[in-house]
């Protein structure tokens, strides 16, 4: 099984910044991609950013050049920088890893959310 921990939400204001945090442990044989998913209420969810195994990264229109997602390989952990946030922004962030488990096929984890909020 896989485990995955998100850490480093919380509230600010407009402006402000977040760094958000997803480590991953388990019986992980590989990870391809590593991401984040948002979900504000009444929206479906949606992607952030990922960043996949040879760390090329992909982001939504809407966080290009105010977020960043990156990855310690060697703790499979993942961050997102959110600089600049906006109220927009407020939503349940949710990690989404990409692995192979010993043994096992390639599937989706997601972590349990954290929320972030921002006031205006």
């Amino acid at each position: 099984q896989v485990q995955l921990v998100e850490s480093g939400g919380g509230s600010v204001q407009a402006g402000g910044s977040l760094r958000l945090s997803c480590a991953a442990s388990g019986n992980i044989f590989r990870i391809a991609s590593m991401g984040w998913y948002r979900q504000a209420p009444g929206k479906q969810r949606e992607l952030v950013a990922n960043i996949i195994s040879e760390g090329s990264t992909n982001y939504a229109d809407s966080v290009k050049g105010r977020f960043t997602i990156s990855k310690d390989n060697a703790k499979n952990t993942v961050f997102l920088q959110m600089n600049s946030l906006k109220p927009e922004d407020t939503a349940v962030y949710y990690c989404k890893l990409l692995a192979r488990l010993l043994g096992g096929t390639w599937s989706d984890y997601w972590g349990q959310g954290i929320q972030v909020t921002v006031s205006s």
